[in-house]
């Protein structure tokens, strides 16, 4: 039987990889020999994140909000294997009675239109055998009161993969679904709300935890070799959905 040659010497974008899960993912895929590319519209952590990586690893600050933005830095990027989104702004938790609609359609923006858009323009740049993986999260499959908006998402980027798969093929399109893992995504609660939250949910799960990055990083890395999978959404969540 073939072996492949995991992803050494291939060249992997992550939109998104200044921090969190997309941060662990540049880490690992850099373990094993990839040429790393990331990108943020955070500049400060993306000088971090690269220094991090090492010298081999490319940083670049874009605006992911931005359509045009995206498409230039894909016309300037050249030819690459594998591209990760895994960009994501603070989660919209709230009763849908207080909701303000304005704001819950600019949860849409970073999280679905610039996916779309990471899709649209990165996926010309392709080579052979490479792919594309989204990032989705549990909340699509088992929200909780006050997750309307963050279910909506989720289901929705979970649509896209499957939409994009055929779309796109013979690119492979695929999805990871965290369950709730401990990053900055949960930056817009207190420090005591947070630890509350993932000791809570921690331990009502069969692992006895909520995730971490590295945790969840490891199934991107697998979906990118794995070369039989498309349209599919693999979930990490910990066992949530089994309680």
């Amino acid at each position: 039987m073939q072996q492949g040659n995991g992803l050494h010497n291939k060249r992997v974008v992550i939109l998104g990889g200044s921090s969190g899960i997309g941060l662990a993912v540049a880490e690992q895929a850099a373990s094993q020999g990839a040429e790393v590319v990331i990108a943020s519209s955070n500049a400060e952590r993306v000088q971090k994140a690269v220094e991090s990586l090492g010298n081999d690893a490319q940083g670049h600050t874009v605006d992911l909000s931005d359509e045009s933005a995206i498409e230039n830095f894909f016309a300037k990027l050249g030819a690459f294997d594998h591209l990760v989104f895994t960009a994501g702004d603070s989660l919209q938790l709230q009763d849908l009675a207080t909701t303000d609609l304005k704001e819950a359609r600019r949860a849409f923006e970073l999280r679905y239109w610039a996916a779309l858009a990471a899709a649209k323009y990165g996926s010309k740049s392709i080579r052979k055998g490479g792919s594309i993986v989204l990032t989705t999260g549990i909340a699509g499959q088992r929200p909780h009161k006050g997750w309307v908006i963050a279910a909506s998402v989720c289901g929705t980027i979970e649509a896209l993969t499957r939409a994009l798969a055929l779309e796109l093929a013979p690119i492979r399109v695929n999805a990871v679904s965290p369950g709730v893992v401990r990053t900055n995504l949960w930056q817009s609660m207190t420090a005591e709300e947070r630890e509350r939250l993932f000791e809570s949910v921690g331990s009502g799960l069969p692992v006895g935890r909520v995730g971490e990055a590295h945790d969840v990083a490891q199934a991107y890395l697998f979906l990118m070799q794995e070369e039989f999978s498309t349209g599919q959404t693999l979930v990490v969540d910990g066992g949530t959905v089994l309680v």
